[in-house]
């Protein structure tokens, strides 16, 4: 069993801020794959990054491309979402994910989620 808790959400403006965190426990092995999805009200869960874990490789969807990057260190089992020029549209939930196997961007993929927690943008 994995567990994932992330924290980091918040209120920002339109052009600022904020960086996420997920830490994983519970697992003596590292996931395969780790995703930041998020879910927006009244919207479904669309996954806005992921990181194949065995090289650190991430793929980021094309809202979020140039304004969103992805860290970890893996000292600490944390993956990092840092979000720059946020906008009022980037205003939802966000979710980690794990996977122990594949890679995709489908929430199927995916065996463990965090809580989420909230990200508000404010025009």
């Amino acid at each position: 069993q994995v567990q994932l808790v992330e924290s980091g959400g918040g209120s920002v403006q339109a052009g600022g801020s904020l960086r996420l965190s997920c830490t994983a426990s519970g697992s003596t092995s590292r996931p395969n794959c780790m995703a930041w999805f998020r879910q927006a009200q009244g919207k479904g869960r669309e996954d806005i990054t992921r990181t194949y874990t065995p090289t650190g490789t991430t793929l980021y969807v094309d809202s979020v491309k140039g304004r969103f990057s992805v860290s970890q260190d893996n000292a600490k089992n944390t993956v990092y979402l840092q979000m720059n020029s946020l906008q009022p549209e980037d205003t939802a939930m966000y979710y980690c994910a794990a996977a122990t196997s594949g890679c995709s961007w489908y929430a199927s993929n995916y065996n463990y989620w965090g809580q989420g927690t909230q990200v508000t943008v404010s025009s």
